[in-house]
């Protein structure tokens, strides 16, 4: 029998061991076996040969058995808390993205370039929390900063995403927001104006909701995870890659507008 596929879904944030391949698990956790749900996806692979003191996998992995009557076993989970903490970067493979109807993406890693110091970002934090975020760091600096244990208020590892400014990147108060489709753009306005006026904040909240899902189309480099030793950048393929290559996922994404 094939070993059992090692997942790390970020929404929520759990552990799950599942004789799936990743685009069936994407469309089994976003509409379930009778298409009685629909939700977002997004999940991680786990190098198959990961150990942890922390994680019961062999137990988890025992129970990965097909049922009595030979059908697949979808999911088995392993943990439902704390798991990003303990899983290192290093063990994380490409990461898919599902949308609403059950169809996936598959985003491999990518060489990260450096962060640009002259322009404004927001970032959509997936995991261990899930705040959106202004910031004028980039997203190296912007994981490095949110997991500095010498900070007043630190996570050890984090996963994001950032989402398009256009020209509010760098003038925040004046550029035209008309392409955003943003709810409350004043207020984005002035979350990002304040770090122009005070450098020395370095992150501000915009959004304490407690969704968890995000419009893909949106999504403007790409994924990262990170700490304070690793950094993993998922690069989002341009629009008219998604448009030409995977235009069914495209079409479904689109439509998923949760802002």
């Amino acid at each position: 029998m094939q070993r059992p596929h090692l997942y790390f879904t970020a929404i929520p944030e759990t552990l799950i061991y599942s004789m799936l391949p990743p685009q069936e698990f994407g469309k089994y956790l976003s509409i379930g076996s009778q298409k009685l749900k629909s939700n977002q996806s997004i999940f991680f692979e786990v190098d198959p040969e990961f150990t942890s003191q922390y994680f019961p996998l062999e137990q988890g992995l025992a129970r990965c058995r097909p049922h009595a009557d030979g059908s697949t076993r979808r999911s088995t989970y392993v943990s439902v808390y704390r798991v990003l903490e303990h899983i290192p970067v290093s063990a994380l493979g490409s990461l898919f993205l599902t949308t609403r109807v059950g169809l996936t993406l598959e985003l491999t890693r990518g060489d990260y370039h450096g962060d640009q110091d002259d322009r404004l970002y927001m970032f959509q934090e997936l995991a261990p929390v899930f705040p959106k975020v202004a910031s004028s760091l980039g997203p190296l600096g912007f994981a490095r900063h949110v997991t500095d244990p010498t900070q007043p208020v630190s996570m050890p590892r984090i996963a994001f995403a950032d989402l398009r400014l256009e020209g509010l990147a760098r003038d925040p108060a004046g550029a035209s927001a008309d392409n955003l489709p943003y709810s409350g753009i004043p207020h984005i306005r002035e979350t990002l104006s304040s770090l122009k006026r005070s450098p020395e904040k370095r992150t501000r909240i915009i959004n304490r909701d407690i969704r968890q899902d995000i419009h893909f189309p949106l999504v403007e480099g790409g994924f990262y995870v990170g700490d304070q030793t690793d950094f993993a950048f998922y690069p989002m393929p341009e629009e008219d890659v998604l448009r030409r290559e995977n235009t069914s996922w495209w079409n479904s994404a689109s439509r998923t507008a949760t802002l």
